[in-house]
């Protein structure tokens, strides 16, 4: 049986105002719950006027309060651009409102700019503390928390489960060397998977949170009831990593007919390499594709973005998605 779990970007469109995007967030982890999916994950970004999760922790209060069963965190926290002690109060405050359901995933890079790093307050070299922080951020959750000088009221005892998440080798190091489940971004830096995923299995050590590694991959997918359509919706995704590569952070732009009128060449190839494991298309081609994608890498879970324009056009693509989980899951089930 594999997870299947959504990451959603909470994008501001020119069309919908952050309030629309958070609001936007909530309906979909609604259906998610009903269409059978693990968990649904959010990202910290600062400076970046198309993203409305930069205050994550509160983005993830509204979203855990109108769901009910399914999992609800971060994808995750920058823990470079805070005080553990800070993250550990928000998210035992959201373990204690919605006990059992929430998830915080820690990524090593600071995630924005050199002067917002700087109005974040926080020092650059706060990276290199990244696994002295993790497991500070273990002690806060612990049940042995209400007998330390310092608490993360109202933390202690709520066994917050951690992940790390990477894009490169470092998070498998470290992810198996606190035995801890892993979490790897290939839905924008695949280069590295293959190997961190075996760097990761092979020296993973057994702690109190995990007996056995666990690995979730990223992927983008997006889904339509015929190729073409799909095609067209996922140039939406395409344009942003154009302007990721321009430097620019404008709002999500709707699908167009031909991409190449928006790229140059160059950025043609640059995107192309880090969506090169991206699925488009119909439900045959999504199952097709998760299905080689999961005899390549053997993850356990997979991590769903699904960067579509228009509201209803994603929520389309991700049940078209959970649809083709399930059969694979239950063929999967019949085999053996």
């Amino acid at each position: 049986m594999t997870g299947y779990s959504i990451l959603d970007l909470v994008r501001v469109t020119q069309e919908t105002d952050a309030r629309g995007a958070i609001d936007n967030a909530r309906n979909l982890a609604q259906q998610a719950e009903q269409w059978g999916y693990t968990r649904f994950w959010v990202a910290e970004h600062h400076n970046t006027v198309g993203i409305a999760s930069a205050a994550t922790a509160i983005v993830l209060s509204h979203i855990a309060a109108g769901t009910s069963r399914i999992r609800v965190g971060a994808g995750g926290i920058m823990l470079p651009n805070h005080a553990p002690l800070i993250i550990a109060e928000q998210f035992g405050t959201l373990a204690q409102l919605h006990p059992g359901r929430i998830d915080l995933g820690l990524g090593r890079a600071p995630g924005t700019d050199q002067r917002t790093i700087r109005a974040l307050r926080r020092p650059v070299a706060g990276v290199d503390s990244f696994p002295q922080d993790i497991i500070e951020l273990q002690s806060y959750f612990s049940d042995a928390a209400a007998s330390h000088l310092i608490q993360a009221v109202p933390a202690g005892g709520t066994q917050v489960p951690l992940w790390i998440l990477g894009s490169s080798t470092y998070g498998a190091q470290l992810a198996a060397e606190l035995g801890l489940p892993y979490a790897f971004a290939s839905h924008f830096a695949p280069g590295m998977l293959l190997t961190a995923l075996q760097i990761y299995r092979s020296r993973f050590k057994p702690s109190a949170q995990l007996l056995r590694p666990y690995a979730m991959i990223g992927i983008n997918i997006v889904a339509a009831e015929n190729r073409a359509e799909a095609r067209r919706l996922a140039t939406t995704q395409q344009m942003s990593f154009a302007d990721l590569i321009r430097g620019s952070r404008g709002l999500s732009k709707p699908p167009i007919d031909d991409i190449d009128s928006y790229w140059s060449p160059q950025e043609r190839t640059q995107a192309s390499g880090m969506l090169v494991r991206s699925i488009v298309g119909d439900a045959n081609d999504v199952r097709t594709g998760i299905k080689a994608l999961l005899r390549e890498t053997g993850a356990d879970e997979l991590m769903v973005v699904s960067d579509v324009y228009h509201h209803d056009q994603r929520l389309r693509s991700f049940e078209i998605i959970a649809s083709a989980m399930r059969e694979l899951n239950e063929a999967s089930d019949g085999q053996g």
